[in-house]
């Protein structure tokens, strides 16, 4: 077998990470050593302990236990499970836990012959899936089942399972002239991203392939840095364009542009062009938010939006990464306001909900024989007036959807705002018309 599957905890207590559910007194660890479980889904990243723990449920209960992978059955097989699980429970009054690996590569018709038997409680399903369950997997199963996210391993949980694999001498490698590098540790701890399996299967693939040995230190099997890169060779960074990691990713990076930390968005942009995100997504997501999240605080991040998606179009990767990268870096830096955002979405929302305005009749067009007629008159130009503005009604109705920030060149406009709202209050009578169009 390979190392990471002889090396899976035999107790509870062997059991590395998800403490935050697995942790003395935690839910699952009482339904599990309780023998009470319920149908249940476990949810996180690859190599963090969801078939593992399956198994430790496979030891701890008196329940029958059937093993499946998603990927490698059918309906069919399922329903002889089913089947069989209830002629069990009618003779021997002995329940069946099913764990489905994968559950989220069935369809969701697939997935409904399970909601019966689920419902009546005549198997324990135990569901294992890297996607969200909540996009992936039926809504009445999930409603039946209880939810458990599993988090990436910390580096100091990798390490010591990498430890006990050096060290152990049933399963592990604790009989073998072994001298590991503490580099070479520390290496697979960071190049695994959290994934146990990861790690263990570099150590496994340096020790099989004899590492460094050294004549006059007695046949030992050296492991040092080069060994260890050898061995893992490039990172792995867990991505699926369709699923959570690309939206997390992306909320990651949005988020921290709007927070005005270049380093951390420059970080997430470069996770996902790693991991083979479309150029495409990344420009059209900078330069929403140069309007959504800067808008007036600073006009030009806009216009370095519009030429960052030019350029990115025009010149493909590898080069247009470095593009941008600027056009990011100049997001994170610039004062941000949502003024406008906020603004559109109140004025969208009176006109959606809300009574519509008419045109004031001063407003309405002009321009062809009989508006007089209509009352069509009294608009004044406003560059017939000092300061290039006059008092006069445009919208009929009091509103304030526009407030403009103290920050970057929307300052100025706040300025400049507050100076025609004090000509209009200090302003005795109307200016005559002037009819322009």
């Amino acid at each position: 077998m390979p190392l990471a599957a002889r090396m899976r905890p035999r107790t509870l207590d062997e059991f590395a990470g998800q403490a935050h559910i697995l942790g003395p007194g935690k839910l699952l660890r009482r339904m599990i050593e309780a023998d009470r479980l319920t149908s249940v889904i476990f949810y996180g990243p690859p190599g963090t302990g969801k078939t593992t723990l399956a198994h430790l449920i496979a030891a701890h209960t008196h329940c029958h236990f059937v093993e499946m992978n998603a990927a490698g059955v059918g309906v069919k097989e399922v329903r002889e499970v089913l089947a069989e699980a209830k002629v069990r429970l009618g003779d021997t009054s002995k329940r069946t836990v099913l764990f489905l690996d994968e559950i989220h590569r069935f369809s969701k018709s697939q997935q409904d012959i399970l909601l019966g038997d689920v419902e009546l409680g005549l198997i324990i399903l135990v569901g294992a899936t890297t996607e969200n369950p909540f996009f992936s997997v039926n809504s009445a199963l999930v409603s039946r089942s209880q939810i458990f996210q599993f988090e990436t391993l910390g580096e100091a949980e990798i390490r010591s399972i990498i430890l006990a694999a050096v060290a152990d001498k049933e399963r592990g490698y604790g009989n073998l002239p072994l001298e590991l590098a503490p580099e070479a540790i520390e290496h697979w701890v960071k190049t695994s991203d959290g994934d146990a399996r990861r790690g263990l299967t570099a150590l496994e693939i340096a020790v099989l392939s004899g590492g460094k040995r050294e004549n006059n230190s007695g046949g030992k099997i050296l492991i040092d840095l080069e060994v260890a890169q050898e061995s893992i060779q490039r990172k792995a960074v867990v991505y699926d364009a369709t699923g959570d990691q690309h939206y997390d990713a992306a909320s990651a990076f949005i988020k921290s542009m709007r927070g005005s930390d270049p380093d951390a968005a420059l970080y997430w942009l470069a996770r996902m062009l790693h991991a083979g995100e479309d150029v495409r997504f990344i420009a059209r997501r900078i330069a929403i938010l140069a309007s959504e999240d800067i808008g007036n605080a600073d006009p030009a991040a806009l216009i370095l939006a519009a030429a960052m998606v030019q350029v990115v179009e025009f010149i493909g990767l590898p080069e247009a990464q470095l593009t941008l990268a600027q056009a990011v870096a100049y997001m994170a830096c610039c004062p941000k306001s949502n003024a406008s955002t906020v603004a559109i979405g109140e004025a969208m929302a009176d006109v959606e909900n809300n009574r519509t305005i008419p045109v004031p009749r001063h407003l309405r067009d002009s321009h062809y024989p009989g508006a007089k007629e209509f009352g069509h008159v009294g608009y004044k130009y406003a560059h017939d007036f000092p300061e290039g503005y006059v008092p006069q009604e445009y919208l009929g109705v009091e509103k304030s959807y526009y407030r403009p920030t103290d920050r970057g060149k929307e300052a100025t406009f706040k300025q400049y705002l507050d100076k025609l709202r004090q000509i209009r209050e200090n302003s005795d009578s109307p200016p005559p018309a002037t009819d322009k169009a």
